[in-house]
C-alpha cells in the first residue's frame, strides 16, 4: 500500500494464470488444441486475470510428441486472450530456447517473430545458471520481434544466491532492455523474507519496471512468498486452480486473492461459476487422457526439498528415476555384501547427496536442464557408492557441459577434486561465450524444406518449428509421433485398467532373470535406460527386422535401442561391444531411468 499526502492507496496486484505450467509441472502431456479452445473463453470469464501463459517451455515440443501441430495450437489458444485484450506469456529457456540444449542464433532471433506473429505478447526469458551473457541477446531479439522482454531470475537459496546477488543482476538484465523483471521461484524454496527484499530491492531502483512473481508450492513457502512480494511492491503473481493446484504445481488463485484482500490489496474478484466451470473441464481432461500420464505424487507437497532445493516439477521423474535404480543398487549393495535399502531410505539419500554435491559443483540454480543434472550425478553416486567405487565415478555428457562451462559460467567455484577429475580425464573448461559454438542453420533447414515441398508455413512458424525441434518435428509430419503417442496411451489405460480398443503388435523379445544372467554370464556387463520413456527396439516401429535379439553381436558405440521420452527419441548407445546374452523390455514397453535394458557379454 501506498501513502500519498497522509492518504492510504491501495496497490493493486494483479493475477497471472499458469495454464501451460499447471500442466507441465503435473505430467507429461498438454491438453490438445480442441480442449484449449474450449477452456479459453472460461478462463477470460473468471474475470480475475490479467495475464495467461499460453506457451512456451515443454509446450511445443509437448505437442510434437502426439503428433500435433504446435504452431496450430498457439494461434488457436492465444487467440481468445487477444481478442478479450488479456496478455499472453510464454517462457523460453535463453541459449536453450525452447529445447533443452543450445539453440543457433538465427533460430532464437526467429522465435521472438513468430511468436508475436501467433499472438504472444510477453517472454520470460530465463537461463539455468542466471548467466545474463545467455539473457541479454533474447531481451534484443524479442524487442527486435516486437514481443515484451522480461528477464527472470531463477531463484534459489545458498550462500552466493543473496539479495544483492539477484538485486544486481536485475540491474544487469534492465540496462541491457529487459522491460519486466520475474523472480521465478521454480522449486519454491526462496525464503519469503529474502523474495521480499529482492523484489524491494528492484523497485527502489527501478519504480517503473514491473515485477512478477513466481512461486512452486513445494516446500510450502510460496503463500508466504506472495504476501511479502505483495508487501514489497510486487505488480503480478503467478497462480493456479484446481484441480491442478498446491502439491508441486503452484498456489490456488481463490486462496491467494482472500489472503491479499484482507491484507488490505486491490485485487480483482472471480466469477466463481466460470471457475467451476474451469475446474469442471480441466478435471474432464484429465479424465480424457492426460490423467493417465499424471504422477499422484505431484499433489503432495513436501518439506524435504528445503534442504536439497529441487525444484518441484521434476519430482515426479526423480521418483520414476529413483524405483528404476532401486533393484540395481540392491543388488549391487547384496553383491557386496551390504545391507539393502527401501525406497524411502534411497529418497533420503539421494537428497542429503544432492545437499552435498551441489556446492561442489559451483551451486548452478536447480532448475531445468541443471536440475536434471545435478540430481543424475547424485543418484549415479549412490549407485558408485552401492558398488564400492568413488564418488563421481558415472558423469554423464550432459552434466560435463555444464561443468566445463559450455552452456554458461557457473554461479559459485567448483570444489578441486571437481576440476582435477576434468583434467584427470583430459576435458578442456571453456569461458568464451556459450553462442559461439553453435552457428547458424536455418539455411540448411530452408533447404531441406525446399526439396521436400514443405512450406515454411505463415510468418515461417513451419521452419522455426523444423530447425527448433528437428527430430520431433519430422515425426509429427511423417506420422510416427502419433502412432507412438497411440501405443504409449493404449498402454496407460491397459495399465489403469481402463478398456482397450486397439492393441497394437508389439515385438516379442526373450526375457531372463539376474540368476539366470549372471549364472551363465557371471562377466555380463548391463546396459542401463538413460531416461525415463518407452522403449523402442527399433527406430522404424513399423519394421521389426531392425530389432536386436538375443545372441546377435553389437559393437562398441552402437545403438542397442531407443527411448521416447518427454523431450524426443534418446538413442541408447553401449559403451562396450559383445554379444547380447538377454533383455528385461519388449517394444513399447515404459521403462525407468536406469532400468536394466539388457545384458552384453
Amino acid at each position: 500500500m501506498l501513502i500519498i499526502n497522509d492518504t492510504v492507496v491501495k496497490k493493486e496486484i494483479q493475477f497471472s494464470f499458469l495454464y501451460r505450467d499447471m500442466w507441465q509441472s503435473s505430467g507429461k502431456y498438454q491438453p490438445r488444441v480442441d480442449q484449449l479452445k474450449q477452456i479459453a473463453p472460461v478462463i477470460i470469464g473468471m474475470n480475475c486475470f490479467s495475464r495467461v501463459e499460453t506457451n512456451g517451455g515443454a509446450f511445443e515440443q509437448v505437442n510434437l510428441l502426439y503428433g500435433e501441430n504446435p504452431n496450430v495450437a498457439v494461434r488457436e489458444f492465444t487467440a481468445p486472450f487477444n481478442k478479450a485484450g488479456i496478455r499472453t506469456h510464454m517462457l523460453d529457456r535463453g541459449l536453450n530456447g525452447l529445447r533443452m540444449n543450445p539453440v543457433p542464433a538465427d533460430v532464437r532471433r526467429l522465435m521472438y517473430k513468430v511468436k508475436r506473429a501467433q499472438g504472444v505478447d510477453i517472454t520470460r526469458i530465463f537461463d539455468g545458471l542466471n548467466d545474463a551473457r545467455n539473457i541479454i541477446p533474447s531481451i534484443q531479439y524479442a524487442k527486435e520481434g516486437g514481443m515484451i522482454p522480461q528477464a527472470s531470475l531463477c531463484i534459489t537459496y545458498s550462500p552466493i544466491h543473496t539479495v544483492n546477488y539477484y538485486v544486481n543482476l536485475a540491474d544487469q538484465l534492465i540496462e541491457a532492455g529487459a522491460q519486466e523483471i520475474c523472480l521465478k521461484d521454480m522449486a519454491g524454496i526462496g525464503r519469503p523474507v529474502s523474495n521480499g527484499k529482492i523484489i524491494k530491492g528492484i523497485k527502489t531502483r527501478h519504480p517503473e519496471i514491473p515485477v512478477q512473481y513466481h512461486g512452486h508450492s513445494g516446500p510450502g513457502f510460496s503463500v508466504a512468498s506472495m504476501l511479502e512480494a505483495a508487501h514489497n511492491g510486487v505488480d503480478y503473481i503467478d497462480v493456479a486452480m484446481e484441480p491442478l493446484s498446491w502439491g508441486m504445481i503452484h498456489p490456488d488463485v481463490i486462496t491467494i486473492q482472500a489472503m491479499l484482500k484482507d491484507a488490505g490489496f486491490l485485487v480483482p474478484e472471480i466469477n466463481m461459476d466460470a471457475y467451476m466451470e474451469a475446474r469442471r473441464l480441466t478435471q474432464a481432461f484429465m479424465d480424457d487422457f492426460l490423467g493417465y500420464f499424471i504422477d499422484p505424487s505431484n499433489k503432495i507437497m513436501t518439506s524435504l526439498l528445503v534442504g536439497c532445493g529441487l525444484p518441484g516439477g521434476m519430482m515426479g521423474s526423480m521418483m520414476a528415476d529413483l524405483k528404476g535404480m532401486h533393484s540395481a543398487i540392491n543388488l549391487a549393495l547384496k553383491q557386496k555384501g551390504k545391507k539393502e535399502v527401501k525406497l524411502n531410505s534411497l529418497v533420503i539419500q539421494l537428497f542429503k547427496e544432492v545437499e552435498a554435491i551441489w556446492p561442489m559443483l559451483g551451486y548452478p540454480p536447480l532448475v531445468t536442464p541443471f536440475s536434471q543434472y545435478v540430481k543424475n550425478i547424485a543418484l549415479m553416486n549412490i549407485f558408485a557408492a552401492a558398488k564400492d567405487e568413488p564418488r563421481f565415478s558415472l558423469i554423464d555428457k550432459d552434466s560435463w557441459n555444464m561443468i566445463l562451462g559450455r552452456m554458461g559460467q557457473l554461479p559459485g567455484t567448483l570444489a578441486p577434486e571437481i576440476v582435477e577429475l576434468a583434467q584427470a580425464n583430459n576435458l578442456e573448461f571453456y569461458e568464451g561465450d556459450p553462442q559461439t559454438p553453435y552457428p547458424d542453420e536455418l539455411d540448411r533447414f530452408r533447404k531441406e524444406m525446399a526439396e521436400n515441398g514443405w512450406s515454411e508455413g505463415p510468418d515461417q512458424e513451419e521452419l522455426f518449428e523444423f530447425a527448433m525441434h528437428e527430430r520431433q518435428y519430422r515425426d509429427m509430419r511423417s506420422g510416427a509421433a502419433k502412432n507412438r503417442f497411440n501405443q504409449e496411451l493404449e498402454q496407460a489405460k491397459e495399465k489403469a485398467g481402463a478398456p482397450i480398443i486397439i492393441k497394437r503388435p508389439v515385438v516379442e523379445i526373450p526375457m531372463f532373470t539376474f540368476e539366470e544372467i549372471t549364472a551363465e554370464y557371471p562377466m555380463a556387463k548391463p546396459v542401463h535406460a538413460p531416461s525415463k520413456g518407452q522403449v523402442i527396439w527399433q527406430y522404424d516401429i513399423r519394421d521389426a527386422s531392425t530389432a536386436p535379439f538375443e545372441g546377435s553381436t553389437i559393437q562398441k558405440g552402437s545403438n542397442l535401442c531407443y527411448i521416447q521420452n518427454v523431450y524426443g527419441i534418446e538413442p541408447v548407445e553401449v559403451g562396450y561391444g559383445g554379444t547380447i546374452v538377454g533383455t528385461y523390455v519388449k517394444q513399447g514397453d515404459k521403462v525407468e531411468k536406469g532400468q536394466i535394458l539388457a545384458f552384453i557379454n
